[in-house]
């Protein structure tokens, strides 16, 4: 199988090679090229309908029969998001998990992460991704396996990076606040000659975090060259280097009782001072996009990423039986920890080459997809692990914290043999996005998918293949109104090492689908556009541990994991966005989900009738801004509302309300922001996590303040 691996890659390597040998040729027959430069409407701040998230073909968000948001440049710069955490209020159905994992239409979601519709995250589900080179973040709701393959049912989220231009532009960002918060930034774009552009950009951030031990710094420094071969042919090639220090890491939550209540002061770490996870991580991308007629193109895209995670920490595990009643609680105070000392490292290689063909048959139009990707990545995993004081790890009181009391120089570490995995995904899809009539729109989509995966420490090797279908139908009764139904598939494979465990037998990837129905209209000569989308998810296949596998006594009749279960998710989203008036911008949302185990166990992880971990019913989020004209200034007010949630170990993580407020001034060329974050300082977990971890606290009262000028 392997050499059908390389047969599909060498393929679609040939199919680039052949995009741009027809570039070169294109070159030598025109001179002149024409460069045009889509800026969009004159007010322009948040609301944006293009994008090819849903179809991977230029198309409004009105002709789409999907949900799908874009968050644009102005929002995230208004917002003064740093990261994914900071904009999830502005995304319905999308709520903090734990780290850069979100809840997703109730669904857990680490790693369906796409860059510039391709797979390979430099951030690899560990650290949060930075937004410094995201020019937009698009979201996908719903399974996406259709177009995207193997994934989570919930949606999906794609950045799109930033990109050279021939338009000028350059400016210079510093940034300070709180918590001992600096940085500057700064990047350019221009013409370096009639066919190139180049951009260039560095970026240095460093802060205290408000939980014990902790800090953080990020260096990135991002660039790339576009070359227009001709007015067909376009070749983007772009870099990303970067660096993430971050102390006292991993941050795991604060103890609480079974209320919600946190036992101790949110700034409480089990992490010690000397505790750390740093990252290095480097992409190079090259975009061929070529036009071989007016109704048919190609696009192909190249993404190499290599990153290398070194971490060493604390991670809480029991209460010590202080008390010696035979009974270890928190009222013991004292907490047992082992200390995990981790290197990762991947290399990563993706490529997608996307054919469309606009085509004519019996007097309805076609919109043909038709292409593949590949994704290879290798990864190395080390594992060395010190537990409790047999080891000479120090215990913790929660309430008169013992910081510096234990020395990871001195503690006794055993390697837990672990060598990471190898893996190979492949994926040829077809989509035809059929006009049947001025009103009607209908969308059919398969894919095949097959992947293999090696444990390279066994050498067990495990591989499996899927169909997944999606289908979709739009009815435009106005130019500014559409009504629209999709049914959408997902599957998610095992991970190998889950696999090759001697104990493990037989687990089939997690599937699921989903049905939707919704309507979208724009208002006020399309400055405003709503969606509303009413969703039923099944997710089945799920792994889980099994209750009647007992260690050591049936390892030859019954495996330590087990597909199981199935959880439904049914909710209702609404989204608003609009640049309204000249003064005022809006995006506004409200989402209920109710996600519950409907075949389950009490004796295993899920019981039957249990609400999923961390899947609020009703979250809303509002942020308008508005502009004063005779002063240069802006305005804008922030509300994050996110309704009561459990952790997986049961515990009430309570119902918050944060509200969050900025103001920006412009003189010239130079512009002044100050963002207030958490703006009354409201005390509140994200989510919940384990009893022995508790919950993840929220960030206190923030403030930030940039100066940015363009030259």
């Amino acid at each position: 199988m392997a050499r059908s691996t390389a047969s599909i890659g060498y393929f679609l390597s040939g199919i680039t090679v052949l995009g741009l040998s027809s570039g070169v040729l294109a070159q030598q027959q025109s001179e002149d090229i024409e460069h045009l430069e889509v800026t969009g409407r004159a007010q322009q701040f948040y609301l944006d309908t293009r994008t090819k998230l849903g179809t991977k073909t230029d198309a409004d968000l009105l002709d789409i029969p999907m949900s799908a948001q874009v968050l644009t440049a102005q929002l995230i710069s208004d917002q003064a998001a740093r990261d994914i955490t900071d904009l999830y209020r502005s995304i319905a159905g999308v709520s903090e998990y734990s780290y850069s994992g979100v809840t997703f239409r109730g669904f857990r979601d680490d790693n369906n992460v796409f860059y510039d519709g391709v797979r390979g995250d430099p951030y690899s589900g560990f650290s949060v991704p930075d937004l410094f080179n995201v020019d937009r973040v698009e979201v996908l709701k719903g399974p996406a396996a259709a177009l995207y393959g193997g994934g989570e049912p919930g949606g999906m989220i794609n950045y799109v990076t930033k990109k050279p231009t021939f338009n000028e532009s350059a400016e210079i960002n510093l940034t300070l606040g709180n918590y001992d918060l600096h940085g500057i930034s700064g990047e350019a774009t221009g013409a370096l000659t009639d066919t190139t552009a180049y951009r260039l950009g560095g970026f240095y951030e460093a802060q205290d975090s408000f939980r014990n031990n902790a800090d953080m710094e990020n260096i990135e420094l991002a660039g790339g060259l576009l070359h227009d071969f001709s007015d067909d042919t376009r070749l983007t090639t772009t870099f990303d280097y970067i660096v993430q220090n971050l102390g006292g890491h991993r941050l795991r939550g604060v103890p609480t009782d079974d209320t919600g209540n946190f036992l101790v002061d949110r700034t409480y770490n089990a992490n010690e001072k000397s505790d750390y996870q740093d990252l290095e991580a480097w992409v190079v991308q090259s975009q061929l996009e070529h036009v071989f007629s007016d109704s048919f193109s190609v696009n192909s895209t190249l993404r190499l990423m290599t990153n290398e995670r070194d971490q060493a920490y604390h991670e809480s595990r029991s209460w010590v039986d202080v008390n010696g009643d035979g009974e270890a609680n928190i009222d013991d105070e004292t907490i047992r920890r082992e200390y995990r000392d981790q290197y990762r490292a991947n290399d990563e290689v993706s490529l997608t080459t996307d054919f469309v063909y606009d085509f004519s048959v019996a007097g309805i139009q076609h919109q043909l997809l038709f292409g593949g990707d590949y994704h290879y990545i290798d990864t190395d995993y080390e594992y060395l692990r010190a537990r409790y004081e047999a080891d000479g790890v120090g215990n913790l009181n929660i309430f008169n914290l013992n910081y510096g009391e234990t020395d990871p120089d001195s503690y006794n570490l055993t390697d837990q043999n672990r060598d990471g995995i190898r893996r190979n995904r492949q994926g040829l899809y077809v989509q035809d996005m059929l006009q049947l009539d001025d009103k009607w729109t209908l969308m059919l989509g398969a894919r095949f998918d097959h992947f293999e995966e090696r444990d390279k420490e066994s050498g067990f090797e495990y591989g499996d293949q899927d169909v997944s279908y999606r289908t979709g139908i739009s009815f435009k009764p106005l130019d500014s109104m559409s009504f629209y139904a999709n049914y959408s598939e997902s599957f998610n494979p095992v991970d190998a090492t889950e696999q090759a465990d001697a104990s493990v037998t037989d687990l089939e990837p997690v599937t699921g689908d989903s049905i939707e129905v919704g309507v979208k209209n724009e208002w006020l000569g399309g400055s405003i556009m709503t969606t509303l989308a009413v969703y039923h998810i099944n997710k089945e296949n799920l792994v889980a541990s099994n209750p009647n596998f007992i260690e050591d006594e049936n390892e030859d009749t019954e495996s330590a994991l087990i597909n199981f279960g199935k959880v439904e998710s049914d909710g209702v989203e609404f989204t608003l966005v609009g640049d309204v008036t000249d003064e005022l911008s809006i995006t506004a949302n409200y989402a209920y989900n109710d996600t519950i185990v409907v075949d389950g166990s009490s004796s295993n992880t899920f019981g039957a009738g249990d609400r999923f971990v961390n899947a609020p019913r009703h979250q809303a989020g509002l942020w308008g801004r508005y502009a004063i004209h005779s002063i240069n200034s802006s305005m804008a007010l922030g509300v994050n509302y996110v309704s009561e949630q459990i952790s997986s170990d049961a515990q009430k993580v309570k119902a918050f309300t944060v509200f969050d407020a900025s103001w920006t001034t412009k003189w010239d060329n130079i512009l002044f922001s100050l963002n207030v974050n958490n703006l009354f300082d409201k005390e509140y977990a994200v989510s919940g996590f384990s009893e022995r971890n508790g919950h993840f606290p929220g960030q206190p009262r923030e403030i930030i303040a940039q100066l940015k000028y363009n030259f």
